[in-house]
């Protein structure tokens, strides 16, 4: 909490006055914290709240201390930035102290997976989890309200609109809080009692050993240009333009579904934010004449990925079908980029080495990429003076965004998009969804008359349709991610 908060206080916090006209940064920000232990429902839930005083000092022209307004416009837009690296910190403190690993978990089918302590069963997550299910119960009603209102399930902005929404109607009220020796008291006890001994007292000692396991197998060494390719996908195919801002939150995802825990180089996730944006990004944010020119951080940028069109992925357990998720377009953008760096490291001396770096620079869409003739997993951020050998460094080249993890904790989902969805169960699925897809169709032709004549014809039908449910960036019900 306090590498946050210290992180906002160098970089982001400002003050304001003369109606914006005169800014000033501030040397501290005035921050009360409060702890709590458990939810609305007394599991737990460990957290902090911090609220952050609206006053706050700089010095004035004779150089005396004056109080003035915090710049709260500011902070709302770093506040992801913050909580990302909140994260990642905690996440990484926690796993090298006690020696942990994390492990992805799917929560919801095509979003980002959800990193969790590896090994923890499931079913004493969700035995914690009160909030996720009752959001579930009215989230499936709300959908069905809506699929019968529009005539159509809900877009990915809709759905987010409609989980807000369910977790606003399921919120209790706040009961009076308990020390914190009773609540542990009272969770123990409930859990001994669904699950029994052997799995509450043997689960450090069950997550030690999977922890040891990934830690050996993950490299701590990240590459930070083949990193910097993931984290413009992902960003440039969720927002369409974004700020560095964008790009170091999502680098700090990266971070923690890369390492599973593993420590870093400190500033690792500042250097790749600045790699995407100097290899893969453009400015499009363009200074005014007669005004003042914008800060750092009020600078967007687009990219130059190939945008892939959306596709349908079959749906389990009964569910329809799905369109992909930005997501995993996002993973597929990065494909074709990772592919041609690669081939450019790896192509054997005197190959047509000019070539392989002319295509890498093409597909990122900058002459900035100064590492595409580098060694395989040339080790390139600060604070690092020795690189691996040849044979880790190739051995590294294919493991990257693999995660290098034992079978048992990916539970079938890989990191490379094009690998998973062309992976045999996969496969089954769209095919088995097409037969059943046909059969429907041909039952219908044999049922239904032909349309009349001056019916619309069905490919103007469908594409009408699509334009209604394709919003606009930024448009139709939720927050935008």
């Amino acid at each position: 909490m306090a590498t946050a908060l210290r992180r906002l206080e160098d970089e982001v916090a400002q003050t304001r006055w003369s109606s914006g006209r005169g800014r000033a940064r501030t040397p501290a920000l005035v921050v009360a914290a409060f702890r709590h232990f458990d939810n609305r429902d007394g599991f737990p839930l460990l957290h902090d709240h911090c609220l952050i005083l609206n006053r706050v000092q700089r010095l004035n022209d004779n150089g005396e201390p004056v109080w003035g307004a915090v710049d709260t416009h500011r902070l709302y837009q770093n506040v992801v930035a913050a909580g990302t690296l909140y994260t990642l910190t905690m996440t990484t403190e926690v796993c090298e102290e006690l020696g942990l690993a994390t492990a992805p978990r799917e929560v919801t089918p095509g979003l980002r997976p959800v990193m969790e302590i590896a090994r923890v069963d499931s079913e004493l997550i969700n035995w914690s989890a009160t909030r996720r299910q009752q959001i579930e119960d009215v989230l499936e009603g709300l959908t069905y309200k809506y699929a019968q209102k529009h005539g159509r399930l809900p877009g990915e902005q809709a759905r987010h609109g409609l989980g807000w929404w369910a977790a606003q109607d399921t919120r209790r009220e706040k009961k009076t809080p308990r020390p914190l020796e009773q609540l542990l008291a009272w969770w123990k006890a409930s859990a001994l009692l669904q699950f029994g001994k052997q799995m509450v007292d043997g689960l450090l000692e069950r997550c030690r050993a999977a922890g040891a396991a990934i830690r050996a197998r993950v490299d701590p060494h990240v590459d930070a240009v083949l990193a910097a390719v993931d984290v413009a996908a992902v960003v440039f195919t969720v927002r369409g333009t974004f700020a560095r801002r964008h790009l170091l939150a999502e680098a700090r995802r990266h971070l923690l579904e890369t390492l599973h825990g593993r420590a870093f180089t400190r500033g690792l996730d500042d250097y790749i934010a600045h790699r995407a944006l100097a290899d893969h990004s453009r400015q499009t944010t363009d200074p005014q004449p007669g005004r003042r020119p914008p800060a750092a951080d009020q600078i967007f940028y687009t990219a130059d990925f190939p945008a892939p069109d959306p596709w349908f992925i079959a749906g389990t357990d009964g569910k329809p079908p799905r369109k992909s998720s930005r997501y995993e377009r996002a993973q597929v953008a990065s494909l074709a980029v990772r592919k041609a760096i690669r081939a450019t490291r790896t192509a054997p001396a005197g190959q047509a080495d000019a070539p392989a770096a002319t295509s890498a620079a093409a597909h990122t869409g900058d002459q900035h990429h100064d590492q595409a003739s580098a060694p395989p997993h040339t080790v390139d951020h600060p604070g690092l003076d020795t690189a691996p050998a040849p044979a880790q460094r190739a051995t590294a080249v294919h493991a990257h965004q693999q995660a290098a993890m034992p079978e048992e904790y990916l539970e079938g989902r890989m990191t490379d998009a094009a690998t998973w969805l062309h992976t045999p169960k996969n496969l089954e699925r769209l095919a088995a969804f097409t037969r059943a897809a046909d059969a429907r169709r041909r039952t219908y032709e044999h049922t239904n008359p032909p349309a009349a004549p001056d019916a619309p014809a069905e490919g103007h039908r469908q594409e009408h349709e699509q334009q209604h449910q394709q919003p606009g960036h930024g448009q139709g019900p939720g927050p935008r991610p």
